[in-house]
């Protein structure tokens, strides 16, 4: 993640709720830290879900997800979610996420996340709401 004005970051804190019994990370909760990062970075652009689904009728659901997990956090461990969009599509977006414990690179994702309607239909991104997460888009060449 090159592009600093396209990255949002989200710290989080590792509970003893989100390890096992030696204090480490499970690793289903890095999917977790990744929606608290997506959530916030949505909120920071002025985009709350409960919104975005009162205004719109339109919400993001997961489509797909990819995690490469290179080294485990631990209890007590302060983390960051780096969040950019890599592409924004009608109907969809791609996001990478990395969370870290400082400089060092535990679990890197790369999310597809589609636009539905309330019947969990596919539906078109509002281009005001298109607009505004351009701000978090960092094209991959």
């Amino acid at each position: 993640m090159s592009d600093a004005l396209a990255v949002h970051l989200c710290p989080v804190r590792v509970y003893y709720e989100d390890t096992d019994a030696e204090g480490i990370v499970y690793y289903a909760n890095y999917l977790k830290f990744a929606e608290r990062g997506r959530t916030e970075m949505l909120r920071d652009a002025g985009i709350g879900h409960r919104a975005l689904l009162a205004e719109h009728g339109i919400a993001f659901a997961v489509r797909n997800l990819s995690a490469d997990y290179l080294k485990p956090a631990k209890l007590d461990d302060a983390l960051t979610v780096y969040s950019r969009l890599l592409t924004l599509r009608g109907a969809s977006m791609s996001a990478e996420q990395i969370v870290r414990r400082d400089d060092e690179d535990l679990v890197r994702m790369t999310v597809r996340l589609a636009c539905i309607d309330r019947q969990g239909r596919p539906a078109r991104l509002p281009s005001t709401l298109r607009q505004t997460l351009e701000t978090y888009r960092h094209e991959v060449h």
